[in-house]
């Protein structure tokens, strides 16, 4: 969804592992803000430029859109205010590229069912008692969002268990259901 050559902010970088990738395979100047120390540590030990900040606060400081895509990889569900991290995004990016785990996904719902636990798997491993994701929302409730912000959704898709994107469809049942994960290319 990345052209090559954009202005790329990774906004919760992590180790820097789709920023690398960024920057040496797609030619993006790209940077990065993560608010792990390990994290910045690890993204300025390959030589990648990353700062350390908090998304909850520090977007504030960044100009209008000072880039051409900020990406925001398995983390709006881990933020204090989804709505306003959105917004930020928006104003700080020409297009915005939120990618988050599906809390709908059918074998999630199955699992709290059966066990009357909180569920974990592949992508949510961490158990309810220590666990970033404050926000748990699904594929329709982030589109909400979006249409409600007034986002414009270019391209969504979601990742099925096996890891195969699939097109979002006028019904969101289906992803859903079947999406462990959802990738959404947006604009204002």
């Amino acid at each position: 969804m990345i052209q090559p050559g954009s202005r790329v902010l990774d906004v919760g970088c992590g180790d820097g592992a789709l920023l690398d990738y960024l920057v040496h395979l797609k030619g993006v100047d790209g940077r990065g803000i993560e608010l792990s120390p390990e994290g910045v540590n690890a993204c300025v030990s390959v030589g990648l430029p990353v700062i350390q900040g908090d998304a909850n606060t520090d977007l504030f400081d960044y100009p209008d859109k000072a880039f051409d895509y900020v990406v925001l990889s398995q983390t709006m569900q881990a933020v204090n205010a989804p709505l306003v991290t959105l917004t930020q995004l928006l104003r700080i990016g020409r297009r915005v590229i939120v990618s988050m785990p599906n809390f709908g996904y059918l074998r999630l719902r199955w699992g709290f069912f059966v066990s009357g636990r909180m569920p974990s798997s592949r992508v949510l491993p961490h158990s309810w008692y220590d666990s970033p994701n404050i926000h748990l929302c699904t594929i329709r409730d982030f589109v909400i969002l979006c249409q409600e912000r007034g986002a414009i959704i270019e391209r969504g898709l979601f990742i099925d268990h096996r890891g195969r994107p699939r097109q979002l469809g006028r019904s969101l049942t289906l992803a859903n259901l079947c999406g462990e994960q959802a990738i959404f290319l947006l604009r204002s």
